[in-house]
């Protein structure tokens, strides 16, 4: 998390209003350790899905740290073009372990979770094209709205939205080949090649 978002907070509406006219941009993990918005208190949440202040929301999709039907209504309270997607994930992506180490801890990966042994979730299980067709499957947004929560959404939250975030000349050429499932077929990093899909385990 940057000095650019607030998240993980027990923050009143107020209070995290206040944040946000003093600089912030972003929420983090947005509904995940934030105060929720209820009838009678807003908390962070509320503040969150305003949107007379420029802001972002940072949604990880996997279906388990968010429900879906969650994610649908606050896409519809802020608009697809002020979310974005993230993963939260740990080294269990592109791994075919079961049990890891992480934070000190002893952490499972099951069905897309990965949790510690009392059930607690532990970071994600979730790659960025699994979160773009997760969007488009569970949330049921068009496959344009997914990509570009991953893609320029992002780069328009961190101000790198002139080289980041488009195919178009004059941009980075930072890429990523889809097929039509969306699963990743190829990579370049600034026009160079780096690997073929995840789905053989190359990372």
């Amino acid at each position: 998390m940057s000095e650019r978002e607030a998240g993980y907070s027990a923050a009143s509406y107020e209070q995290a209003r206040q944040v946000v006219k003093s600089g912030a941009r972003g929420f983090t993990h947005f509904f995940n350790a934030m105060t929720p918005l209820t009838s009678c208190e807003s908390g962070v949440v509320g503040a969150a899905l305003q949107t007379d202040l420029l802001t972002w929301c940072g949604l990880i999709a996997d279906g388990h740290h968010v429900h879906p039907a969650t994610m649908r209504v606050a896409m519809a309270a802020k608009g697809c073009e002020h979310m974005l997607l993230v993963t939260d994930a740990i080294q269990s992506v592109g791994s075919h372990e079961k049990e890891m180490a992480f934070l000190g801890k002893k952490v499972l990966r099951s069905d897309g979770r990965v949790t510690t042994e009392d059930g607690t979730l532990a970071g994600s299980d979730l790659d960025m094209a699994t979160a773009v067709r997760n969007t488009i499957s569970l949330i049921g947004r068009t496959p344009t709205e997914a990509l570009q929560m991953a893609s320029l959404r992002p780069a328009e939250f961190l101000g790198i939205d002139d080289q980041f975030g488009r195919i178009k000349p004059g941009y980075r050429a930072s890429v990523v080949a889809l097929d039509d499932d969306f699963f990743v077929q190829a990579t370049w990093i600034d026009g160079v090649y780096r690997c073929v899909s995840i789905n053989d385990g190359d990372i």
